[in-house]
């Protein structure tokens, strides 16, 4: 084999591995508008606001699967408001290479007064 046709093989090797690579994920999501958790009460009276990091597990039909804070608000009531109140929406399904599929995203929701 010469040096020309050693360098065709790697090329066509990289473009091999490179076709193949990993899946293009898009995370789910969900319009914050119409999806709302509510205000608890002791967190009203108390004047609580804060912001808390959640991450869904979202299933290919929107429904979420599993839910967990990554960073909590501060406050117990708040967090879990957020998860039980966001865990009903109806997410738009994340894709992994353009097709619905159960995908992991993230969500800052701001409780604030």
């Amino acid at each position: 084999m010469n040096k020309r046709s050693i360098s065709v093989i790697a090329a066509l090797l990289l473009i091999s591995v490179s076709s193949t690579g990993f899946a293009a994920e898009v995370p789910a999501s969900f319009d914050a508008k119409s999806c709302k958790a509510e205000y608890p009460k002791a967190s009203l009276m108390n004047e609580e606001e804060g912001a808390v990091s959640l991450s869904f597990l979202v299933s290919a039909d929107g429904s979420v699967v599993e839910s967990k804070i990554d960073k909590t608000s501060g406050f117990k009531t708040l967090d879990k408001a957020a998860v039980k109140g966001l865990s009903a929406c109806k997410f738009k399904p994340g894709t992994k290479d353009g097709a619905p599929a159960q995908t992991w995203t993230k969500v800052d929701y701001v409780w604030k007064l």
